[in-house]
C-alpha cells in the first residue's frame, strides 16, 4: 500500500523532486551545504528581488523554492525565470549558480546543534564524535561531504561566466559590498537604498523575530525542538572557543587543501 501511495504521488507530480527536479534554461541557483548560510542569503536576495511580497518564513519556499520541500507539480507551476535554492553537489544542469561556501570548522557546529533541533542527536551528544561523523559523511543527509559537495562547484564552475562565489564570512563583514555583486549577478540594478532595505529586513534580529512567530509554518523548522533556535549567533569564528583542538586538526588535516584555495587556513580564516 506505501508503495502505490508513492507511486501514485510520483505519476501526479506530488512528490517532492529533490535533486531530480525539472530544470529549465533561466532557472539561477542559490548552492550550499548545510549550515552554510543559504537561508540568511535567500532573505537577502528575496527581498531585494520581492521587496512587495515582504519575505517572511511562510513564504520563503514561494519566493526562493526549495525542490526538497515543494512539490515536483508546485515547481513547474511557478512563475519564471525561478530562483531556486539547493544544497546538491555538482549538477551540469545548473547553468547559473549563486554559490555560498562557509568554513567547515563553523559548518560542523551549525550542523551539530541543528541536528540537535530536530532531535536527530541527543543533547550533550559527544562533540568529538560528531566531527568524525561530519567527516566521514555519516550526519544522515545526502550531499557527501563538505568537501566533496563544495569542491564539486569550486572546482569544476570557478572560472564560469554564469558562477558567483560568496564567502559567507565576506557577505557578514562586507555585506553591502558583497550584496552590490550579488544583486549584479542577478541583473537587478539595486541602488544603495534598495540593498540597505535588504540588508534591514534579513537581519538576524528580525530573522529570530519571524522565526519566533513563524516558526510552526516553516518546512525546516515545523517539526523540530520549539526551544532550540533555528537562526542562532549567525556570527563566524565560533569554532576557536567550541570546537576541541584535535577536531579542528582533524577537519584541516582532511580539507586543508580546499580551506586553503578559499582562504580558510594559511592566514586566510
Amino acid at each position: 500500500m506505501v508503495d502505490l501511495i508513492k507511486g501514485t504521488k510520483r505519476a501526479l507530480g506530488l512528490h517532492s523532486p529533490g535533486r531530480n527536479l525539472d530544470v529549465f534554461p533561466d532557472d539561477t541557483f542559490l548552492v550550499s551545504y548545510p549550515k552554510s548560510g543559504n537561508t540568511w542569503t535567500r532573505f537577502l536576495v528575496a527581498n531585494l528581488i520581492y521587496p512587495e511580497r515582504h519575505p517572511d518564513f511562510s513564504n520563503i519556499n514561494e519566493l526562493i523554492p526549495d525542490p526538497e520541500a515543494l512539490s515536483k507539480r508546485h515547481l513547474n507551476q511557478l512563475p519564471r525565470p525561478r530562483i531556486l535554492k539547493s544544497h546538491q553537489y555538482f549538477d551540469p544542469r545548473y547553468q547559473k549558480v549563486l554559490c555560498i561556501v562557509r568554513d567547515p570548522r563553523d559548518v560542523v557546529l551549525a550542523e551539530y546543534h541543528f541536528q540537535i533541533k530536530c532531535r536527530q542527536i541527543n543533547e550533550g551528544y559527544p562533540l568529538s564524535d560528531f566531527v568524525e561523523r561530519f567527516l566521514a559523511n555519516q550526519t544522515g543527509h545526502r550531499y557527501g561531504t563538505w568537501f566533496d559537495n563544495v569542491g564539486s562547484w569550486f572546482f569544476i564552475r570557478r572560472n564560469h561566466p554564469g558562477f558567483l562565489l560568496v564567502r559567507y564570512e565576506s557577505l557578514q563583514s562586507d555585506t553591502m559590498g558583497e550584496m552590490d555583486k550579488i544583486a549584479r549577478f542577478f541583473g537587478s540594478a539595486a541602488d544603495a537604498k534598495a540593498l540597505n532595505f535588504a540588508i534591514e529586513q534579513s537581519s538576524a534580529d528580525r530573522m529570530r523575530e519571524l522565526e519566533k512567530q513563524q516558526a510552526h509554518l516553516w518546512s525546516s523548522t515545523k517539526d523540530t525542538r520549539m526551544d532550540k533556535p533555528f537562526v542562532r549567533s549567525a556570527k563566524s569564528g565560533g569554532w576557536r572557543s567550541e570546537l576541541p583542538r584535535e577536531c579542528v586538526q582533524q577537519i584541516e588535516q582532511a580539507w586543508g587543501s580546499l580551506m586553503s584555495e578559499l582562504g580558510y587556513v594559511n592566514g586566510g580564516g
